[in-house]
């Protein structure tokens, strides 16, 4: 089917699944008019997915049904204008997810964007607020973790769909979490929009895969092969793999702290590491750019802000001239984390429900002393040159702002480490 959006109403021209959508539409679709732009799509919710032992070798690679790549929609979608591409983005109402929804709207995509009845931080954001904060896209409030929930959800919708946008990520980083968001709903996401004729599938993975040794970067892993083999067997689905370096929110934490007097906190020298962080807004432009750019096609895309790359030493010296402080740093050896990870991983021998308090241990630590940056694969030695750069706003311009406006909106809940 084909879906024409104007301020007012929807408009869908019937096709051969126009039974199966009027079937499905008097189940689970209920119309609210929020505003003169926005609506929403609230579906019912079928049996709770089952329990899912995240194995890494376990789930079975993705294919498409016969019916998904009888339907597969041909790549001329990149013929057409933004008003007559159907994109839908799941993930979001997450930290990336809700500017790449404002970016995509804003150069005249349709959006269809999919969200939990009670999404952002531990569920604190309702139904109202979540139509709110998507202002300008078709919001569905779905399950990606149940597949036949969601293949319902976008039955339902009565388009097909041409792109499809993932922001997924674990928000807490544990172990099955990561199995679940970052693998299995994303290749929920994956197959769904397949099945109702998705030709492009754009991904917001991470730098740090390069170098796997946590869980949530082996989920990532796992499904970028399937991605691309899926792209290998069918030559009507292209996908564009997209891995940022840190983003501004993650190096935002100690701002106010430094601004209230302590010191800024780093591990070592301060010189263990670094990155060329972007913003989001630069970063939603970016993955907005992958949905029509035959350039990007078929590609791992990393990508990092403007600028040189910066230390946390650096970005110390920063805030500090901002403030006009003289700077005053706290080092923490970093021998502190690695005996700290030791004693949990021999508690979680002996008690398995810290298996994610040991995996946090597992993430400070790498976020303390591996680069956000290219990876050489010659000289296992991290790039600044090699890493690409995009967009305009820089760190320094986001500490300003920090510092004058506070964090709102800018909170980095579960991932919190200082």
């Amino acid at each position: 089917m084909s879906l024409s959006l104007s301020s007012n109403a929807i408009s869908i021209q019937p096709t051969k699944r126009e039974a199966l959508r009027a079937r499905f539409s008097s189940q689970f679709i209920s119309p609210v008019q929020v505003s003169s732009s926005t609506r929403a799509f609230s579906v019912s919710h079928v049996s709770s997915p089952s329990f899912f032992k995240f194995s890494r070798e376990r789930l079975d690679p993705i294919t498409a049904s016969p019916a998904s790549a009888a339907e597969a929609a041909p790549s001329s979608f990149r013929n057409k204008t933004p008003k007559d591409v159907n994109v839908l983005v799941v993930g979001s109402t997450g930290y990336i997810g809700k500017f790449v929804v404002t970016e995509l709207v804003n150069r005249g995509f349709n959006v269809i964007a999919v969200a939990r009845e009670r999404s952002g931080i531990r569920g604190r954001n309702s139904k109202d607020e979540t139509l709110n904060e998507l202002k300008g896209a078709n919001v569905c409030f779905s399950d990606v973790t149940n597949l036949e929930t969601l293949e319902k959800s976008v039955e339902g919708l009565g388009c097909d769909v041409d792109v499809v946008v993932s922001c997924l990520a674990s928000r807490s980083g544990g172990v099955k979490d990561s199995w679940k968001i970052d693998y299995e709903a994303t290749r929920n996401s994956l197959l769904a929009g397949r099945k109702f004729g998705a030709a492009h599938f754009v991904l917001l993975s991470a730098i740090c895969v390069q170098k796997p040794l946590l869980e949530f970067q082996r989920a990532k892993l796992k499904f970028e092969a399937e991605l691309m083999k899926g792209a290998e067997e069918d030559d009507k689905f292209t996908y564009s793999i997209v891995r940022p370096t840190a983003f501004f929110k993650s190096l935002g934490g100690q701002v106010e702290l430094v601004k209230d007097g302590k010191p800024f906190v780093m591990f070592g020298d301060g010189k263990l590491c670094a990155c060329k962080p972007i913003s989001e807004q630069d970063l939603a432009s970016f993955i907005a750019d992958c949905v029509l750019s035959e350039d990007k096609i078929n590609q791992v895309l990393p990508i990092g802000g403007p600028g040189k790359a910066l230390t946390p030493l650096e970005q110390g010296e920063i805030l500090f001239r901002l403030l006009g402080k003289e700077p005053k740093f706290l080092k923490v050896p970093i021998e502190i984390m690695d005996f700290a990870i030791g004693v949990l991983d021999f508690l979680v021998k002996i008690f398995p429900g810290l298996e994610d308090a040991a995996e946090f241990g597992k993430i400070g630590r790498y976020y303390a002393a591996e680069s956000m940056l290219i990876l050489d694969p010659k000289t296992g030695e991290y790039s600044s040159d090699k890493t690409p750069s995009y967009g305009k706003d820089t760190l320094e311009e986001f500490f300003e702002k920090v510092l004058r406006e506070g964090m709102a909106g800018q909170e980095l809940g579960e991932q919190t480490i200082f």
